[in-house]
């Protein structure tokens, strides 16, 4: 199978890497056996790409149907799944579920270097909120890999997801998971559900993102 990522933008994620990869971070991905999953075999192949761009990555393949002790720590519902997480840290609240590809693959980027960091860039006021914070609270990103707005939709749940841990961030590409994203009633994307309570669509500054947030937590 053909190289997933250009030679020339192997070159830039090398800088990229080097400049703002502080702390090791692990790239998990869980996969299958089922013939049926389209894009299992790419999102391995595109986790380890990027994982041999530089040394603090470390790619961990676990596979959905034989590895269940894993899937339990995770969390993992479904596959393809590919986690960001501090290195020897099982924890699965930075997820993308389909292959992270389009405009998503820069969401992954961005969550490496924010998660090696340990650094989560919001507004005083969406932090203030977020902080609050005090029981399971569930993200999910519906979007697809050609949306230009999607990626600040994820990258705001992630964020969130990196400032509490009581906190847990989906992107789940709808092409591939068809049925969930239509029992859910996706439209258009970015379509956010938290809780499967509180619903919007569009992609908001982290602030109003928040509020929703807490709309949610609220109604627990």
């Amino acid at each position: 199978m053909a190289n997933l990522i250009r030679k020339e933008d192997r070159e830039y994620l090398k800088g990229e890497f080097e400049k703002y990869l502080k702390n090791d971070v692990d790239l998990v991905v869980f996969t299958s056996n089922d013939e049926n999953c389209r894009y299992c075999k790419e999102t391995v192949q595109l986790a380890t790409e990027v994982s041999e761009i530089n040394p603090k990555i470390h790619l961990k393949v676990y596979n959905f149907d034989e590895d269940k002790e894993m899937v339990k720590k995770y969390g993992v519902e479904k596959y393809p799944a590919t986690i960001v997480s501090k290195a020897g840290v099982e924890d699965g609240r930075i997820v993308y579920y389909g292959l992270p590809s389009g405009y998503e693959f820069g969401s992954l980027i961005e969550d490496l270097k924010n998660v090696s960091m340990g650094e989560a860039d919001v507004s005083s006021k969406a932090a203030e909120l977020i902080s609050k914070i005090d029981k399971p609270i569930t993200i999910k990103v519906y979007v697809t890999p050609t949306c230009p707005y999607c990626p600040r939709a994820v990258g705001t749940a992630h964020k969130f997801a990196l400032l509490n841990p009581n906190i847990k961030g989906e992107m789940i590409e709808a092409l591939e998971f068809e049925n969930e994203a239509e029992e859910v009633g996706v439209s258009s994307v970015p379509h956010i559900v938290i809780n499967n309570d509180v619903t919007f669509i569009g992609a908001y500054p982290d602030d109003q993102f928040a509020e929703y947030v807490m709309e949610a937590y609220d109604h627990q």
